[in-house]
Order: C-alpha cells, then structure tokens, then sequence
C-alpha cells in the first residue's frame, strides 16, 4: 500500500504541465468519499501494484453539475481540503484536481482519452458504474474499455447496496437532510462530520449556563437538519462528548437568521476560542424548537443533556 505522502496536481484544460508519472486513476468527482468511491479507489489501488505504477485520482471542481446549471451545489459533504485528506488516507499517491469548466465540458469522450488520459500516461482506470465522460456525458464507462484498448486497462465498479440501502451521494445528502446521522454512517463507513474554528458569539450559552463553542465554517459544508445532536468533538489533541444544536435559535426571535452551529461539551470547560474543532455527528435528539420563556428552555438543555448521557452509556 503506498505510504508516501500525497502529492497534488491542478489541471485545467489544455494540459500545460508536463507529466512524467505513470498511474492508475480512479475518475470521480467523489462528494462524501462513501463506501462507494471508496471501493472505485481500492479497485485503482490494486490495479497499480498489480501494474508497478503509482495510484491516483482524478476529481473535479468546481462540481460539473453546479458548471453546467444542472443544480445549484454550494455545500458539499466532503469540500476539497476534506476530499484530499481522505484520499490520502485510502493510500492514493496522487491526486489530479482537474478545473472543470465550459472548455473542459465540450471535450468529446473520445478527446479526454487522448487529450487528457494519454498525457497523463495513465495505465489503468476505474470507475464507478454510472460514471459519465464527454460533451453532454455521452462516454459511458463502458466506453473507456474499447477507448483504453492498448493504452490503459478500464474497469468499473458496481453500485453497492447494504441491506437494501444504495451506496451514493444523493442518498447521504437526503438523510443528512432528515437528520439521519445513522443512515449516514452506514453509507460512509464513518461518522458524518464537519470542522471549523471556534469563534466568540453573544456568550448565551453562558449566561444560561450551558457554555456553547460557536464553530465558524472554513469551508462549505454541507449541514444536516436542524435541531439537537449528540456529537464528539475533536480538538488539539483532545477528543470530548457534547450535545449540538443547529439552527436560529428560535426563542430568541432569530427567524430567518443564519444557521448557528453551537457545541456544548459535556462535563468540559475548556477555553476553545480560535481553537480548531472536528465535529462528528453520533444520534439525533429532537427538533429545534420555540420555548415559551427561558427557564423552559434550560429545562429542555437539561433533558437533553441526560438523554445524552444515557445514549453515550448504552
């Protein structure tokens, strides 16, 4: 398994750099890095030791959909910095982060063969099996096999189902979108997470007696439904439990407001300001909600509070 550390190389079409690094590529764009991509990965992983080459990647950004007006992708379940540090971590020894534009797009399948692959002296390729190349994704990646023919070997990877559950992107973003952190997991092999710095808020949670870590996003995630979690936070080399709220804080007349992303660490009191913190959701609670006044809402925290403590336990 390569071990070295991961190199990075930015792309765009035409091809200015000159490479000289013979590779397998797994091709993707790869939001999430689900069980899925992971195993298009493992599959180019493999085919590079068999072929003596170094294994790589090849993703895109910005997200082809989003350039092509075909979604409006601002957040992502893995943004690059993430993409790449999880790449690095299934042993990939070079990453190609190819600019998707309006140019790159009207390449024929048959063209980024010759104009991209071929270059970039790839030796073997694997796909997921809806992977889609060319002017209008008219290359499917079965057509890699018969356009790689006595260049590369193209192999493409079937769509995995765990116990009735489909394996894809689509399917993480809408049960993150349901709060269902669980569904998530089983999807990524991993916990669901975000990271960002703690910044100062109004201090509330403070005066509530419940102090909150504000995190402030360094990179657009995307974030899953509003209301109470429990969550672990990483941070320096600190790992603790905590109950997070996402949401306006409706209680106190925020609507409309921005999402607020606040962690409350449990029996901690740690001065977390300008600190980086990893989140990563473990079990929703409830639903963010109104409360009458706020002697109802500390209630409410301490409630929460316990139902964590009881869940952490099982």
């Amino acid at each position: 398994m390569w071990t070295a550390k991961m190199e990075v190389i930015h792309l765009s079409y035409p091809l200015e750099q000159q490479i000289s690094l013979p590779t397998t590529l797994a091709i993707g764009y790869f939001d999430g890095v689900h069980r899925g991509h992971q195993a298009v990965i493992t599959r180019a992983n493999q085919l590079a030791e068999e072929l003596g080459v170094t294994p790589a990647v090849m993703t895109f950004f910005p997200h082809p959909r989003e350039v092509l007006g075909l979604a409006q992708i601002t957040r992502y379940l893995t943004p690059l910095p993430e993409k790449l540090a999880l790449f690095q971590e299934l042993g990939v020894g070079c990453t190609y982060v190819m600019r998707f534009d309006h140019t790159f797009a009207k390449l024929t399948a048959k063209a980024f063969v010759q104009e991209i692959l071929d270059p970039l002296q790839v030796k073997g390729v694997a796909t997921g099996f809806n992977f889609t190349f060319g002017k209008n994704a008219s290359g499917k990646a079965e057509d890699l096999i018969a356009l790689g023919k006595g260049k590369f070997r193209a192999e493409i990877v079937e769509a995995i189902q765990s116990e009735g559950l489909t394996i894809s992107s689509s399917r993480l973003r809408q049960a993150l979108l349901e709060g269902d952190v669980h569904v998530a997991r089983e999807i990524l092999g991993r916990n669901y997470s975000i990271a960002g710095t703690v910044v100062h808020g109004d201090k509330r949670g403070r005066l509530l007696g419940f102090p909150t870590a504000n995190i402030e996003l360094e990179n657009p995630f995307f974030i899953p439904k509003r209301g109470v979690y429990i969550v672990q936070a990483y941070f320096e080399q600190e790992v603790a439990m905590g109950i997070m709220n996402i949401g306006i804080r409706p209680t106190f007349n925020n609507p409309g407001g921005q999402d607020r992303l606040e962690v409350h660490l449990l029996d901690r009191t740690d001065d977390l300001y300008e600190k980086k913190m990893k989140i990563e959701f473990l079990h929703y609670l409830r639903e963010e909600k109104k409360f009458e006044s706020k002697e109802a809402l500390i209630d409410q925290i301490q409630k929460d509070k316990q139902s964590a403590y009881r869940w952490i336990a099982k």
